[in-house]
């Protein structure tokens, strides 16, 4: 389930996709096979191939990468999940969703 973004996030972000951008979409989610985890990172890119180079390049496997229709896109958790977008400049997105918990709020 999904939840703690805006259409027009969505919006911006489906767009990006569909251009063959590398998107970052980063939403409060809970799935029981993944206890603890509190929020994911979908980054979509329409081009398979640069959505692949992607995931090669941040020591990501290319196998993980979900097939939707017009937003495909690899799903980010945990430590790398920071990690990335720390290093992408996403501290809004960062702090909002992932680094929440971990400040009490």
């Amino acid at each position: 389930m999904a939840f703690g973004i805006n259409r027009q996030e969505l919006s911006r972000w489906k767009a990006s996709v569909e251009r063959g951008e590398i998107a970052y979409l980063t939403h409060f989610w809970l799935d029981p096979r993944f206890p603890g985890i509190t929020s994911v990172t979908k980054v979509g890119c329409s081009d398979l191939d640069r959505l692949a180079r992607w995931c090669l390049d941040n020591g990501l496997s290319p196998d993980y990468i979900h097939h939707r229709d017009r937003y495909p896109h690899f799903d980010l958790i945990g430590s790398k999940q920071a990690e990335i977008l720390r290093r992408e400049g996403l501290l809004d997105q960062l702090h909002r969703f992932v680094e929440r918990k971990n400040h009490g709020q």
